[in-house]
């Protein structure tokens, strides 16, 4: 039998029966439409995901550590590193992020910056006339921030020991400490351009309080960058070191006790994860936002599996009402299969065509399913859009620009897939008429 006739030939028969096959297909429209609502929604809701955690942070940078243990090690005061005295012993079991580190981290295939990075844990407050306002302060060691990837709102990244640069979102954090209730809440100050006071305090043996003021000049505001920085003030290096020193009472020896973090910059995002890994295999704790992005992937994988599977058990119930539907047919068309046979037909014949029918009812259900699935994600994108919009505007989130994605695969995979289902349900039935003999057939009441 050609391949044309036997199109032919199980067009005919499906047609013969019409609201039995709609009724079976129907089933697998449920099933199919509701493998690519799910699934669709699954990744659509990766993708919204993504879109947010690529705002978050800077996916080439690497925060590089110490690490004893397999535990991040932080040097408080008195221990170095990160703001403390150099006289303190430091575990030799540590590899600590000296300058020969720093060094070493630089020389490292598709690094194209190790900036060591402390913080001032000495206690602070910043003033700026009558306001009072509090932020993490950081000592970079670098002269520009556009080497972490910055960029300036206002005025500029570099960095002088009488400048500051700080994150857009610091001036919200200042207040009039002075204020009385009933009175009118003084707007954030523009702090750009502007001498803000910065005061140290620590207390001596007696609990004295003791006072230490530095005037700075606002040099540049940061733009939204969805990370710390967006909080943060940052000095030079050396700057906060003294700042760190006069605090703690001690001098600190980054080459005896090493820094406390040092952020790494590589050329191509695509190579993040490789330097990483680069980086522990030294003996260091390693962390990217990377890192979060692809467990933010794997879970929503496993989500789409997931869903997916949900839809596929409608698929399966569809599947069993084809194989009811070909057995039926079977039972109905006996004499017919036994003229066939004897008119020349062979059991190949016979088996093709029923395996065509059963692929058939799978292939319209499928193709249904898929159109089906497809106009109901893009009519709930539009309402989950909307809704999503709606909560980062209430929050100062990213608006999503997706809920419900089908990408092209997917309705092709469906269609395939159920059109393979199809074909498996009726392989039982068909096998049962190909192996009829006609005489009996013929005979059949």
């Amino acid at each position: 039998m050609k391949f044309s006739d036997l199109i032919r030939l199980v067009i005919n028969n499906l047609n013969r029966r019409k609201a039995r096959v709609g009724l079976t297909a129907i089933g697998v429209v449920i099933g199919t439409g509701a493998v690519v609502i799910l699934v669709s929604l699954a990744i659509g809701l990766q993708m919204n995901a993504n879109e947010q955690l690529y705002g978050i942070g800077d996916l080439s940078q690497i925060y590089v550590m110490p690490a004893y243990g397999g535990e991040m090690f932080i040097a408080g005061p008195g221990m170095g590193g990160g703001g403390g005295g150099g006289g303190g012993e430091v575990d030799q079991d540590i590899k600590l992020l000296t300058n020969d580190a720093v060094q070493e981290l630089r020389s490292i295939p598709g690094v194209t910056a190790a900036i060591p990075r402390d913080y001032m844990y000495a206690m602070t407050f910043i003033t700026y006339r009558k306001l009072q306002g509090y932020s993490g302060v950081y000592g970079v060691g670098t002269n520009d921030l556009a080497d972490f990837g910055y960029e300036a709102q206002q005025g500029t990244t570099a960095l002088t020991r009488s400048t500051v640069v700080i994150g857009y979102m610091v001036a919200q954090n200042f207040m009039d400490p002075n204020l009385r209730p009933g009175q009118e809440i003084p707007p954030p100050p523009d702090l750009y351009d502007q001498q803000i006071q910065m005061t140290l305090l620590k207390y001596d043996d007696q609990g004295n309080e003791i006072r230490k003021n530095y005037s700075l000049r606002v040099a540049g505001i940061l733009a939204e960058s969805g990370s710390e920085a967006d909080f943060s003030m940052y000095l030079p290096l050396e700057l906060v070191k003294s700042m760190n020193e006069w605090s703690s009472g001690t001098r600190i020896n980054y080459n005896k006790t090493g820094y406390n973090e040092v952020i790494v910059r590589v050329e191509n995002a695509d190579k993040t994860l490789e330097v990483r890994d680069q980086i522990i295999a030294m003996g260091f704790q390693a962390n990217t936002m990377l890192d979060f992005v692809q467990g933010i992937n794997n879970f929503y994988s496993i989500l789409q599996v997931v869903l997916g599977g949900v839809g596929a058990i409608a698929l399966l119930v569809a599947a069993i009402g084809i194989a009811n539907t070909m057995a039926m047919s079977i039972l109905e068309r006996t004499r017919e299969i036994g003229l066939m046979k004897a008119v020349g037909a062979t059991n190949r014949d016979v088996l093709s065509l029923f395996l065509g029918e059963a692929a058939g009812i799978g292939f319209i259900g499928g193709l249904g399913g898929a159109l089906v699935g497809w106009l109901l994600g893009q009519m709930l994108n539009v309402v989950a859009v909307v809704y999503l919009a709606q909560q980062a505007a209430s929050q100062g989130g990213i608006p999503p620009s997706v809920a419900v994605y089908t990408p092209l695969w997917l309705p092709i995979f469906v269609l395939a897939f159920s059109t393979f289902i199809g074909m498996l349900s009726g392989l039982y039935p068909a096998l049962r008429a190909a192996n009829m003999i006609p005489v009996m057939a013929l005979k059949y009441e």
